[in-house]
């Protein structure tokens, strides 16, 4: 043993100890003398702005959930934790044991609790003692109209990210990115959509009613003011309710206006009519025949026939229109030649999005004439609004040129955006298109819709005391199974401007594959008058039969009547209730005065007989 404590051994394995005490004591110097690591700081909260109605009436609100779960492993008696968690957590003991039982980690138990089922979930684990029940804070999201404009607002997913509608199309506004430059995060705006959530829900109470009646798969109704672009209302049936968007089906999130493309049938007539129009091609006294159907010979010794639903005779323009004749617009389709006519229908947006302030815009389709699908039918089969699809969004903008003189006005969804102190940041205004029509054309167009309205296909959707130019169309829908169009399933339209004398509505019905009756004369032109009622009702226009007084502006008060009861009752009739003051005394009980303002009835009548006992009944307003 002596042997290996040797001196020299001693030395070298108290000099290895020395250097290994020195590098530990250098370590903990350097760590004493380095400044102190800056504390992690929490991640900063952004608040996601609002979104609301034009007036500010709440549609999508910040509000918190909580995801619930536990480490099973924790959980020493799965029955007994069942028996008291069960009931909060709104499950039965079985469900909840199961869970608990089953996974051998970590276990959601509820994916959404709302603020009132977090805490009497976590009074009871704090009061069963359940300290590893855990609670992880989600930012959330509240509708509290439900399926009110569902489309537009759209839906946010549980991670805090839009998926749907304005949600997802204004995420970066709702919820800006974290800008580590900045002190103080940037916090999310408050939208202000265009639409009146009032007038919104009136007019889906009509379009639900339609659908009921019609037995229709689904419905468009969408109303803009055409002098500013902004959409009033924007309907898509069905919708679903966003509070239980997830579970709703797919056909119900479905935003149509402005996703969907097809066919628009004979609204689109307005748009040939005022093409042609505008190229100086035809006049208001030309008559064309129709001999029920649409003929023409191709150099290639074929005939392309349109049929029409009548043989109407000899038409000028505004008749063909106002009967909606095949015929009669496949001819005037022939004065102008094929390029000339795709192009001013290019011009008028179609082919094109939007650019609506929403996600997904179809572009729809407008054919080429060099397309290798473009045939001799294809322009007079357009003209009618056939082999050519279009959107909802579509039709209302190329329509504001109709109401606007003949220049179109980009649409928008968005009224205004606010800070969170309520400073607007933004506020919409109108972006006008370039002209499209001469006025004269686009006075001319409505002129004819409104005889449409009066005396011809649209008779349904003329509303009386206020001049409204419509035009209804039927176009048979596309059969995806067996190729070609169908015999079943058609797309009923009536597109309306309002009021002709000075426009300020264009609305757009759409109703698709209704049971029964589908012309959309019939079933959608006085959906097209309730709603206009409603409209202009709602807005308060100025209407024909509603009573219009001219006043200089100078009000003279009359002088006091002096009325004394003698042995008739006297004429009390525009007497205020200052002059029947002074008579309560001489009356003595038997003057009962009814309302405020001026007498405008009483009882008995002027002139009858009074006696001791007769009471005499005034009513005022």
């Amino acid at each position: 043993m002596n042997s290996f404590f040797r001196p020299k051994r001693l030395i070298v394995f108290f000099s290895l100890c020395s250097i290994v005490v020195v590098a530990i004591l250098v370590a903990y110097l350097k760590l004493a003398l380095a400044p102190a690591a800056p504390k992690a700081q929490n991640t900063p909260v952004i608040e996601r702005g609002s979104i609301v109605d034009r007036a500010g009436f709440p549609l999508a609100v910040q509000t918190n959930f909580y995801r619930i779960g536990l480490n099973t492993r924790d959980v020493r008696n799965p029955e007994l934790f069942s028996q008291n968690m069960a009931a909060v957590l709104g499950m039965t003991e079985e469900e909840l044991k199961e869970k608990v039982s089953v996974y051998r980690e970590y276990v959601i138990l509820k994916k959404k609790a709302s603020q009132a089922e977090y805490e009497d979930i976590n009074t009871r684990a704090v009061e069963c003692g359940y300290n590893y029940v855990n609670f992880e804070k989600l930012p959330g999201r509240v509708y509290p109209n439900g399926a009110l404009a569902s489309q537009l607002v759209g839906y946010m997913g549980d991670e805090g990210f839009g998926l749907a509608g304005i949600e997802f199309s204004q995420q970066n506004v709702l919820s800006p990115e974290i800008d580590k430059t900045l002190d103080t995060p940037e916090q999310g705006k408050n939208i202000y959509l265009s639409i009146d959530s009032n007038l919104q829900y009136k007019l889906e109470q009509i379009a639900l009613k339609t659908m009921e009646e019609t037995q229709a798969e689904s419905m468009m109704l969408l109303a803009a003011d055409s002098r500013t672009g902004e959409i009033l209302t924007y309907i898509s049936l069905p919708a679903a309710d966003l509070n239980e968007y997830p579970s709703s089906p797919s056909v119900e999130k479905q935003n149509k206006p402005a996703n969907d493309a097809y066919e628009p049938g004979s609204v689109f007539k307005i748009f040939t009519l005022g093409i042609v129009y505008d190229e100086g091609k035809i006049n208001p006294n030309d008559s064309f025949l129709c001999d029920g159907a649409y003929e023409h010979k191709i150099p290639g010794g074929e005939t392309i026939k349109i049929k029409c639903l009548e043989h109407h005779g000899w038409l000028t323009p505004r008749e063909g229109l106002k009967y909606s004749c095949n015929d009669v617009l496949g001819q005037i389709s022939d004065k102008v030649s094929e390029e000339t006519f795709i192009g001013r229908i290019r011009q008028l947006g179609f082919g094109q999005k939007t650019g609506i302030e929403l996600s997904g815009e179809t572009s729809g389709v407008v054919k080429d004439t060099d397309n290798k699908t473009w045939s001799a039918r294809s322009k007079p089969t357009i003209a009618i609004g056939q082999e050519i699809s279009v959107s909802a969004l579509q039709m209302v903008q190329a329509a504001t040129a109709i109401a606007n003189g003949g220049v179109p006005v980009k649409l928008s969804v968005i009224h205004k955006v606010t800070d969170k102190e309520g400073a607007v940041l933004y506020e919409h205004t109108p972006e006008y298109k370039n002209r499209v029509f001469k006025k004269t054309t686009a006075d001319y167009v409505l002129s004819c819709m409104e005889t449409t309205a009066t005396t011809g296909t649209g008779s349904r959707a003329n509303i009386g005391d206020v001049p409204i130019g419509v035009k209804t169309g039927t176009a048979q829908m596309a059969d995806k199974v067996n190729g070609g169009y169908s015999d079943t399933d058609f797309l009923s339209s009536c597109m309306a401007i309002f009021p002709v004398d000075d426009p300020e509505i264009v609305l757009y019905i759409v109703v698709e594959k209704a049971k029964g009756e589908t012309y959309g004369g019939r079933i959608v032109a006085p959906v097209i008058a309730e709603a206009a009622d409603t409209i202009i009702d709602y807005m308060g226009m100025s209407r024909g039969k509603a009573s219009s007084v001219e006043h200089n502006g100078v009000i003279t008060i009359p002088n006091t009547r002096n009325i004394t009861l003698g042995s008739v009752t006297p004429d009390f009739t525009g007497c205020s209730k200052k002059d029947l003051l002074p008579l309560m005394e001489q009356a003595k009980g038997r003057l009962n005065i009814n309302g405020s303002g001026w007498v405008t009835s009483q009882n008995p009548d002027p002139g009858t007989p009074l006696t001791e006992n007769t009471i005499i009944e005034l009513y005022l307003e």
